[in-house]
């Protein structure tokens, strides 16, 4: 593991959770922020979920949570408006990451 992933990993471990972010529409905006889960829904439908990708190659990560679609996600929130995502995520092309999101946080796989 290079220096850059260790550190992201390090802070990943002692920084805030990652908060999520409700946009209207059904797509995802072209930037996306640094560490926050990107929502779109359109009326009170949520359509996917976006985020950059945890392993800083900066890649969009787009996962679809409309009931139509597969693969597609489940996206909870608790209490504290943490997000978790189910099932996890794994990038099988480029960084190849493959992560969980449970409560904000990124849980690395093996």
């Amino acid at each position: 593991m290079n220096a850059k992933r260790l550190l992201l990993r390090l802070f990943e471990f002692v920084a805030p959770g990652r908060r999520l972010q409700v946009l209207s529409g059904d797509s995802l905006p072209l930037r996306l922020p640094f560490r926050a889960l990107v929502l779109a829904r359109d009326d009170d439908e949520d359509w996917c979920v976006g985020m950059r990708c945890p392993c800083g190659c900066g890649r969009k990560i787009e996962l679809l949570l409309i009931k139509e679609a597969a693969p597609r996600w489940d996206l909870e929130l608790d209490r504290n408006g943490l997000p978790s995502l189910t099932p996890s995520v794994w990038l099988r092309d480029g960084c190849r990451s493959h992560f969980w999101v449970r409560k904000g946080k990124v849980i690395w796989c093996s």
